[in-house]
Formats: structure tokens, C-alpha cells, sequence
């Protein structure tokens, strides 16, 4: 029996925006173990695992829907969207350089680049592959 059914553009772009989340979240999982392993980061009130897993997949279907608004409302919705994030991408990236931590100088450099590489992962998927992969068919078909 095929249940197939057609899907809203609502649908699928908030779905795609869960999957790239999804790939993210393991992503920076992976930054972030390997990060701590190479430096010893110590502090993680504010980036850990928890932070990470629920923030990322609560965010990244908003990101969808956002995309989904692009979708309605400019011709071009592509390249305004990619435009607009990656612009936010680079803003955020420059405003977690000023974070001011904690008084330790080192740790206060290694939570800087923690943030910025988070940043730089989540900016850099949400620019590319939510877009990318709500206009690829063989997405559409096999995983929507």
C-alpha cells in the first residue's frame, strides 16, 4: 500500500529544517567532545550537550518555517535567504568575539572559539542545506 500524500511547502520546509538540525546537532557534538578533549576546556554551564541537543532541534524547524516565509514572500527566496543568513552567520560570529566569560584570559579564548565554531556550524548548515536540500527532488522523494 502507498501512502503517499502530497506534502504542503509548509511541511516540507519545516521537516527540512528539522533534518538539517538534526545532522547539525551531531556535528557540533562532535566539535564540541573534540574541542574539550584537545584544550581541556573545563566550564560547560552554557555550551554542553543538553544546550546543544534541545536548542539546535528546537531551532532549526523554526529556520524551516522561517524559509518557508522567504518562500512566500520574495521572488528570489534562494539567494535572499542564503544572503540574509549568512550575513547573520558572520554578525554572530563577530559578536561572539567580544563574550566576556570569565576573568581567565585562556578560558575566556577557548569559550570564544567554542562559540564561534557552534556559531560557524549552525550558520554555515542553515545557509546552504536547508535551501539545498528543500530544492533537491531525491530529498523530497526518499526522505520526505
Amino acid at each position: 500500500m502507498d501512502y503517499d500524500f502530497p506534502k504542503s511547502k509548509f511541511y516540507q520546509a519545516m521537516m527540512t529544517g528539522f533534518f538539517v538540525g538534526f545532522f547539525a546537532t551531531i556535528v557540533c557534538l562532535i566539535f564540541n567532545i573534540i574541542f574539550r578533549d584537545s584544550t581541556g576546556f573545563p566550564l560547560s554551564s552554557y555550551i554542553n550537550v543538553s544546550t546543544i541537543i534541545f536548542l539546535v532541534n528546537i531551532l532549526f524547524p523554526i529556520l524551516g518555517i522561517i524559509y518557508y516565509g522567504f518562500l512566500n514572500s520574495f521572488k528570489k527566496a534562494d539567494v535572499s535567504f542564503i544572503l540574509v543568513f549568512a550575513l547573520l552567520t558572520i554578525f554572530l560570529v563577530w559578536r561572539s568575539e567580544t563574550v566576556h566569560r570569565t576573568e581567565d584570559v585562556n578560558i575566556n579564548s577557548e569559550f570564544k572559539t567554542l562559540l564561534s565554531g557552534v556559531v560557524l556550524i549552525l550558520g554555515i548548515s542553515a545557509t546552504i542545506f536547508i535551501p539545498l536540500l528543500f530544492r533537491s527532488k531525491k530529498f523530497q522523494e526518499t526522505v520526505l
